[in-house]
């Protein structure tokens, strides 16, 4: 029984890492642009697509290109659209990009289909790990590896990088930056480029262990959603606890009482939100209110 509840918790942060990845982009993006990406899991979706079409095409090496291409698309779009909507209400920006979710969603099915595209994890990455009574998938355990580099680099990268403090000053004061000569238009693309390629990342991690079909985008906002509501809007740190938190409890619903999994994130937002209305670390940003 040990083993079992071990074994499950291990899941769990595997499953909080992949909702992290997910939410990070997310989070950033509103942080510093002050969008509201309703088409978020529309560019994980696509992640998880171009991994598998690299794959059938290519092979694994070319998969590492999938969230690149995720990138480039989410800079696109930003210059194409998303850049007429700053400094607009957020409810305009939820509408534009839940549009945006939509057509990405419809376009999926027309070049890949309605159906289930199958997408198995690395040969070599293939068997159980066992650590203790702690056992594992070996891909599972190298998801959350993964996840645990990438989400240090991209701290390290706000933090020590003048590139990194750009961003962090554009989110507070976007007038100041650009009266520092640093053109912020080029820098808000690439920001909701870097967005866009963290959710490619989480879907390109997340196709083996989940069904690569057009839904797959809807099994990635509302998670996304609730967590970076639970982490506090904006906040780095708070939706990588708020991410481990919900894989966490989720997984453990899962083996307690299945038929509640589906609806306890919802209910462990409104809890943390009866008690900590702006989130676990959330902060008032007066460019927003």
């Amino acid at each position: 029984m040990l083993s079992l509840w071990l074994s499950q918790l291990a899941n769990g942060l595997v499953l909080g890492g992949l909702y992290v990845l997910i939410a990070i982009g997310l989070s950033i993006i509103f942080g510093l642009l002050g969008i509201v990406n309703f088409a978020h899991g529309g560019f994980f979706a696509l992640g998880a697509y171009f991994a598998v079409t690299l794959f059938n095409t290519l092979g694994w090496p070319a998969v590492l290109l999938a969230p690149i291409l995720v990138g480039v698309v989410g800079m696109a779009v930003e210059r194409l659209l998303i850049h007429h909507l700053y400094d607009k209400e957020p409810l305009i920006s939820l509408i534009v990009t839940f549009a945006l979710a939509l057509m990405i969603e419809a376009l999926t099915k027309l070049i890949w289909g309605g159906l289930g595209l199958p997408f198995n994890a690395p040969p070599f990455l293939t068997g159980i790990f066992l650590w203790g009574p702690v056992l594992i998938t070996r891909y599972r355990f190298a998801v959350f590896l993964v996840t645990v580099v990438l989400l240090v680099g991209l701290w390290a990268f706000l933090q020590f990088t003048p590139y990194g403090r750009i961003l962090r000053a554009g989110s507070r004061d976007p007038e100041m930056v650009g009266l520092l000569g640093i053109r912020l238009p080029r820098v808000l693309t690439a920001v909701f480029g870097l967005g866009c390629a963290l959710a490619g990342i989480a879907g390109v991690l997340a196709a083996p262990l989940w069904t690569v079909d057009p839904t797959i985008s809807e099994n990635a906002i509302m998670p996304a959603f609730v967590i970076v509501t639970i982490g506090g809007l904006g906040s780095f740190p708070g939706a990588v606890i708020a991410g481990l938190l919900v894989g966490e409890v989720v997984t453990i619903t899962i083996q307690v009482a299945p038929a509640a999994s589906g609806a306890i994130m919802y209910i462990f937002m409104a809890a943390v939100l009866l008690v900590r209305p702006r989130g676990l670390l959330g902060e008032r940003w007066e460019r927003f209110e």
